[in-house]
């Protein structure tokens, strides 16, 4: 959807309704936020989509600490940009800087940054890092993926669907391969916002289930099967991921044949509802888990989810900071 086209779409949208204590939070886990407020970020990330100019200077003399233990292009530049473009600062820290609990503990970091910057965010191999940067900083901690949860990757996928479908209750997403840290965010925010969420994943590639447990403990709809045509079949959306994570490469050799029959192809789209979108986190490895006949089709969004890092990231970052 070109943005003239969105912003005619939203331009009758509902006022924001700013739920009360979002200022000054870490933002670690979907599961840390009500559905209002989960609904609040969705709207807040289509008003700056649809009007930035008037968030121009929201952020004007706040500097954000990029703290990366992981390479980027989507995070670290969306996060990087939306800063300057709320007219704040973005100081990026990778692991050439900071070699956390090496050369410094999370702890003393922690301790550091909060004396110069008004938020951290982390991008990080595990998630009890994020914990300790919020224990030990008085500033918002921000989740930019961890091995538990990429919160921030499921608002702005959430906010794509929006976009393509309208109203989100009564929507399927099906989800094919590994069941890792964006499976886990979807399914959480899913069952807060009425969305179906089907799951193949091989045997041993589950995902986390006490996870699961609670996106059913909020009243979501969790299908798990090892079939990916009966996850797809009917579905609105079908979503991919790598099947090889960034510092699991040495198992590729292993887990390639095990995830062969997971592709995301023209005969497996076949199975969704006729006007089926397909979603991908990227970066995708093209021939893998999805054939570029899926990804450069009409029906591929993947590039307008990319954009929309962008504006999600922007209306957390408003949410914790105004």
């Amino acid at each position: 959807m070109g943005r003239r086209q969105y912003r005619d779409a939203v331009s009758h949208k509902r006022p924001l309704v700013r739920p009360p204590g979002f200022a000054g939070r870490d933002f670690l886990r979907i599961a840390g936020l009500g559905a209002d407020e989960l609904v609040f970020l969705l709207d807040l990330a289509a008003e700056v989509k649809t009007h930035p100019d008037t968030y121009r200077a929201a952020l004007a003399g706040r500097t954000l600490a990029l703290l990366f233990e992981k390479p980027s292009l989507r995070t670290r530049s969306t996060f990087e940009i939306g800063m300057v473009q709320l007219g704040g600062h973005a100081l990026y820290l990778g692991p050439d800087e900071i070699a956390i609990g090496k050369r410094e503990s999370v702890a003393d970091i922690a301790r550091n940054l909060e004396r110069w910057v008004d938020a951290i965010t982390a991008r990080v191999f595990s998630h009890d890092t994020l914990v300790g940067l919020a224990d030990h900083a008085d500033v918002p901690v921000i989740n930019a993926l961890c091995d538990v949860e990429h919160p921030c990757q499921a608002i702005a996928d959430f906010q794509t669907m929006r976009e393509h479908l309208g109203e989100l209750r009564g929507r399927t997403l099906a989800w094919v391969g590994d069941g890792n840290n964006v499976l886990h965010s979807l399914a959480l925010a899913g069952a807060q916002l009425g969305v179906e969420i089907r799951v193949a994943t091989p045997e041993g590639y589950d995902p986390d289930p006490d996870i699961i447990a609670a996106a059913r403990d909020l009243g979501g709809d969790v299908l798990l099967t090892r079939d990916p045509r009966e996850a797809v079949t009917g579905a609105d959306v079908v979503y991919a991921d790598t099947w090889i994570s960034m510092g699991q490469e040495a198992d590729a050799p292993q887990k390639e044949p095990i995830f062969r029959p997971y592709q995301i192809n023209a005969a497996l789209m076949a199975q969704a509802s006729e006007q089926a979108l397909f979603m991908h986190c990227l970066p995708a490895k093209r021939g893998k888990e999805v054939t570029d006949e899926v990804m450069d089709s009409p029906r591929s969004i993947v590039f307008d989810q990319a954009e929309n890092r962008l504006h999600a990231q922007k209306a957390v970052l408003l949410a914790l900071l105004t």
